[in-house]
């Protein structure tokens, strides 16, 4: 559904009645959530479905298609300022984690979102050094309270 890491019809077309689902909370687990960002040519709020992963008492948005991700380039050029929304709104920033301390976190993540294991090269159950080898081309970001 994941053509050269762009979503094809199907795919938006199942992220759009995620957004939906995920939005309302009704059905949904309390990991996923929609994102608002504002769009970085376009300017638009951009609303994208998300899995969060829990390490350590924090929360972590993770890029399933890396680099390629167009919710990475709006966050990146939003400087973090982001929106969190089931059953609510939570204004957020979003603070990239540096490379050396994303592996950890990647391997938790794909406990978390099944959806994501054929996107990232590396075996849920490889130990932290296989995700350490990858890590660079995975974006993950910490959210954190709206300064």
């Amino acid at each position: 559904m994941y053509p050269h890491d762009r979503p094809n019809r199907l795919a938006r077309a199942l992220n759009s009645l995620s957004v939906v689902q995920f939005r309302s909370g009704v059905l949904a687990s309390r990991r996923w959530v929609v994102m608002e960002v504002r769009g970085y040519r376009s300017g638009r709020v951009i609303s994208c479905p998300l899995v969060v992963a829990s390490v350590a008492g924090h929360r972590y948005l993770v890029s399933m298609l890396g680099e390629k991700a167009n919710w990475v380039r709006n966050v990146r050029a939003a400087d973090g300022h982001v929106v969190l929304r089931q059953r609510g709104r939570e204004p957020v920033r979003l603070v990239e984690v540096p490379v050396a301390d994303r592996a950890r976190i990647i391997r938790r993540y794909l406990d978390f979102a099944p959806g994501a294991r054929p996107h990232i090269p590396v075996d849920r159950h490889a130990p932290v050094e296989e995700f350490e080898k990858i890590a660079d081309r995975i974006p993950v970001f910490r959210v954190t309270a709206e300064a």
